[in-house]
This record gives C-alpha cells, structure tokens and sequence, in this order.
C-alpha cells in the first residue's frame, strides 16, 4: 500500500486573515479616538489660556494706570462722570482717577443681563467706554474696589492705596471653572507730608 503525499502550502486561511483585520481595526480605532479626544483638549485648553490671558491683561492693564494716577474717587452709586477723592473701605463697583495723561480715567463694573458683570474702561471721564473682558468672563457681585487714603492731607494721612477683588468663573463651552483675583496698587506719587 502506498501512503499519498498530501501537498501543504503555507499561507493564511480566510478567517485568519479577517481576524487579524479586525483586530488591527480596532487597535486604530482606539488609536484615533484617543487622538481626537487629546486634539480635543487642546483646543480647549488654548481657548481657556485665550480667557485668561485677557483676564491678566486686564488686571495688568489697571494695575499700571492705577499707580501712576492721583484723585482716585470710588463709584459707589454707579456714576461714574463723578470727581473729587472718596475712599470706599467697604467696595465700589467702579473707581474714577486722574491718569497720567491728565485725563479722567474709569474703570467700572457694569451689569450684564444675567446679573454678572463684566468690566469696562473709559478713558474719556466716563462718557464712552471699552470693554476690558470676554463674553466668557462672568464677573460676580464680591468683585470690586476697595480705596483707601484717597482723601488728601490733612484729612487722611495715609498713602492712597487701591485693592482689586475680580471673582467669578470662566464660562467655556458649557464648562464654567471659578476664579478669584486680588491685587493691591499705591499711589507711586506720594502724598504725604512726614516732615513736620
């Protein structure tokens, strides 16, 4: 009896190969989904570094005009064509000043139709202003500034000194991520008379 030689050929069967495709189809699709989502957050994490570098423009912005001016008056009652120094220890929305320049300056709180505020300069007395923050930076009502000093000698002895409180959140496509910003700014001209 003579035994028949069976030829192989080596090679990959029909359903060898269908499993290696899906198993590549799914290790790209993870792949791509974890690309996606990562090119995901990064855009959102440069809008976010967007809003906060105008969130630090704007502190910055009033920071360096602050302390170069004079006459600071604090708004209390939301006028802010007023003039003449007034302290507010308890806050203000607003605060009005003498710029370098010469001319009235102000920085104010204004009121956006959902009760948050959003914040504005004029540089013109108060008749025009500019807006300072995004549509994404939402201002809440512990925002504002404090003034003390501002009253000259020999009323107020001390030197005037303004603290900006800006508190809120950062809302960004549908994620609002709370915030609080506080910074301190004298008068660089000084305004009291320590020689007797």
């Amino acid at each position: 009896m003579r035994i028949k030689r069976i030829k192989t050929e080596f090679g990959f069967t029909i359903i060898e190969t269908m499993i290696a495709v899906s198993v590549f189809l799914v290790v790209v699709l993870y792949g791509m989904n974890a690309l996606l989502s990562a090119d995901m957050f990064s855009g959102k994490s440069a809008a976010m570094r967007s809003v906060l570098d105008n969130l630090s423009f704007a502190m910055e912005d009033m920071g360096r005009n602050l302390r170069t001016g004079s006459d600071y008056h604090c708004i209390t009652d939301g006028n802010t064509l007023a003039t003449g120094a007034l302290s507010c220890v308890a806050g203000g929305q607003g605060i009005s000043f003498l710029a370098s320049t010469g001319a009235r300056w102000v920085y104010f709180m204004a009121a956006n139709p959902d009760g948050t505020l959003y914040l504005e300069k004029s540089t013109d007395g108060g008749t025009t202003f500019i807006v300072l923050t995004t549509p994404e930076i939402k201002l809440d009502a512990s925002s504002g500034f404090f003034v003390i000093g501002a009253e000259p000698p020999p009323g107020d002895q001390n030197q005037p000194l303004i603290k900006i409180w800006l508190n809120g959140k950062i809302s960004e496509k549908g994620v609002d991520i709370p915030f609080a910003l506080e910074t301190s700014v004298s008068q660089r001209i000084v305004d009291i008379n320590t020689i007797p």
